[in-house]
Formats: structure tokens, sequence, C-alpha cells
């Protein structure tokens, strides 16, 4: 008898890992490496909340996962939060998913700028505010600041893409419970002014265009300008004559992308591009050839032209400085130019930037006859959007044929 007493008195009571409560609305449990307990239950939307009760007591638990429950439950009819967070956190896990889905390529195209508005006006206006204490006077603040930011009055297709990125927020934040169900956060506005085409030179700007960029180059204070300028020449002939758009897609380019597409016993410069719209193939034109070998001459490549190149698949980029820095201020560059020129601004007082070769290109396409849809392709966008910019100048361009 002694030793049975003495066997039980030794046995440690070992409580339940699991229970449930309240009809199995509420259970109570215990995480792997964690001491206390944690309590969990659905929400109205049907997603799962957990919260720490605390205790490492299982009654105290138990009674703390009530009253864990029963304000939650109060705090959703109410249409309260649950917790809080900022738009800042709620921002960057949303910029997190849009990341990893662009990764996994199940992302789509405008997830990019979707990021970089969060990350450029969104943030750092609304950053430190809860999602929940935005108001209507909020919002026509960040209208002003952002004009003030940016320069000038967004357009529509900006202000879509900003009310867009800013929505995805809020639904995350409604969807972690962050944002009562029952309670209405205010929208940014999505309508701006329509976007204006980008102001394009006609052909003889073109040729005069050119035939200046030798004094220009020539009047170079520096070793360091003078190759910078001399990278933009052909940096300027290569968007004029492919429709390439500058940064995104043409900036990328490496040797290895250009390769040749033959018809019959003709041959044409095929390029591979991946940008905006994602990855294409386009032709360019036969100036361009001119152009590339100039610049393989300047970059010292050991290929006698430019079948070497596209036989070895050269890795290595084409728009660079022959030490194989690529620049960051084209855009800069290419305003001296439109500057010293006295081409920066257009018959419409528009200021002409690196865009505006590729509505050139673009232009003159539909001058010589190329269909919208052949065009679109070339250029990697919709037939909507070339009706939607050049559909006013299409019928005047062919008038001849017309008549």
């Amino acid at each position: 008898m002694s030793n049975l007493s003495y066997l039980f008195a030794n046995t440690t009571y070992a409580p339940p890992k699991q229970i449930i409560l309240a009809g199995g609305k509420l259970t109570v449990y215990k995480r792997p490496q964690s001491a206390q307990y944690q309590c969990r239950f659905k929400l109205a939307n049907n997603k799962w909340h957990s919260a720490s009760t605390g205790t490492v007591d299982i009654e105290q638990a138990k009674i703390q996962a009530f009253a864990i429950y029963e304000t939650v439950k109060i705090k959703t009819d109410a249409g309260l939060a649950i917790t809080t967070k900022t738009f800042k956190q709620i921002a960057l896990d949303e910029i997190a998913n849009m990341s990893s889905a662009l990764a996994n390529n199940t992302g789509r195209r405008c997830y990019r700028d979707y990021i970089f508005a969060t990350n450029k006006y969104l943030i750092p206006f609304f950053g430190k505010y809860e999602v929940v204490k935005i108001t209507t006077e909020m919002l026509c603040d960040f209208d002003a600041w952002r004009i003030s930011e940016m320069g000038k009055i967004p357009v529509a297709s900006t202000k879509r893409n900003h009310a867009s990125a800013y929505i995805r927020v809020v639904n995350l934040a409604r969807e972690r419970g962050y944002v009562g169900h029952n309670r209405s956060v205010p929208l940014l506005d999505a309508k701006g002014k329509r976007s204006q085409p980008r102001p394009a030179f006609t052909n003889e700007e073109m040729k005069e265009l050119l035939c200046y960029t030798e004094t220009w180059q020539k009047s170079s204070y520096t070793e360091r300008t003078r190759q910078m300028r001399t990278l933009c020449i052909a940096y300027i002939e290569f968007l004029v004559n492919t429709g390439v758009r500058h940064g995104t897609e043409a900036l990328r380019l490496r040797w290895k992308h250009l390769q040749w597409h033959w018809i019959g016993n003709k041959k044409y410069l095929r390029i591979w591009v991946s940008g905006k719209t994602g990855p294409r193939y386009l032709i360019a034109k036969h100036e361009v050839i001119k152009v590339l070998e100039r610049m393989m001459r300047w970059h010292k490549l050991d290929y006698t032209n430019l079948n070497g190149v596209i036989e070895a698949k050269l890795d290595k980029a084409i728009f660079c400085l022959p030490d194989n820095t690529q620049i960051s201020n084209m855009e800069n560059i290419f305003r001296n130019l439109m500057v010293r020129s006295k081409m920066r601004v257009d018959s419409g007082g528009l200021n002409r930037t690196l865009y505006s070769l590729r509505h050139t290109y673009a232009t003159q396409a539909l001058a010589n006859g190329i269909d919208i849809h052949t065009l679109a392709k070339q250029m990697g966008t919709s037939v909507g959007m070339i009706e939607k910019h050049y559909s006013k100048m299409t019928a005047t361009m062919a008038a001849e044929r017309l008549a």
C-alpha cells in the first residue's frame, strides 16, 4: 500500500494540449516551444483569429480565452477593428504579396506600377495613420501634396494606378480584421485630365537634330562628358528606328538579344525586348545595323561585324560606356541636347523627352502605311492605345492614298 501511495504521489498531471470551448467555436491550445496558452476562433468573415491568453495556467487560460472571444465579438458586431496596424505596415505586406506574385510569374504587369505608387506616394503620406482613421479631408490633402511632389497635375492613368494601389491596401486591412466589416473607408479619386500624346519630331527636325549632334559632341568639356554624349547619340538613333521604350526596354538590351530573321534570301535584324508589357520580338529598321556596328567599334569588341556578335551570343550590355558602366541620367543628357539645339519645345509648347522618339517612330510608321495591328505588336502596346493616341492623325497622313 505504501508503495502505491508513493507511486501516485510522484505522478505529474499533464493538462491537455487542446481544449474545445463554447460549443466548438473556441479552442485553447499550446504552440510548440511556447509556455503560454493561445486561443483561436473564426470571425464573421470566416477568417481565423488567434491571440495569446498570457498565462501558463490552464484554468486561467480558459477564463481569458472566453474574455478575448466575447470582446472580439462585441467589436465585430459594432463594426470596430479587432486589432490595429498603420497604413505603412499593411502596405509593406501588400508590396510583399505583389512582389512574390511577380517573382512567381503569377502577378499582373500593373503590380510594378502599384508597388512604385505605394512606395513613392501612398506610404510617405498615409504611412503613419491607421486605415480606419483616413478621412475625406486627408484624401483632399493628399491630392494637393501629390501635385506638389510631382510638379504637375497627374493624368487619369496615373490617378487610376494610385487609386488601385490604395484599394489593395484597404482590402488587405479589411481582410485581416484591421477594418470592421461594416466600416467604410473613403477611396481615392481615380479621375484626372486625359493624357496628351507626347511631342514628336518631324522628319526634317530629326535630320536637323542628328546633324547637330556632331557639334554637340565636339563641345564636350571633359572626356567623360564626350563619352556620355557619344552613347546618347547612338541611343537616340536606336530608339527612333525601333520604337523601343526608353529605359525599361532599351537600357536592358544585351548583344545576345539580337538575331537575324530570314525571309527568303533577305535578312532583317530581329531584337528581343522585355519591359512594361512583357517580352516580344521586333524588327528594327536597317539603319540600326550601322548604329550597332558603330557601338561595337566604340566598345572595341573583337568581332569584324554584327554577324560575329550575333553568332557569339555575347552577354554584355549594348548601351553602356566603353568601361561597361551603364549611366542612369540619360534623360538629363538628352535634355541638354534639346536645350543646346534649341529643340526642347515642340510647336504645341510641350517639352520633348526621350519618349518623344518612340512617338516619332509611331508617327512615321503610320505615315508610311504600316497598319495599326502590326504597329501595336511591334511597339508592345494595344491597338486601342494606338487608336487612342494616333487616330486623329492617321487620316491626314494617308491623305494622298485616300484622295
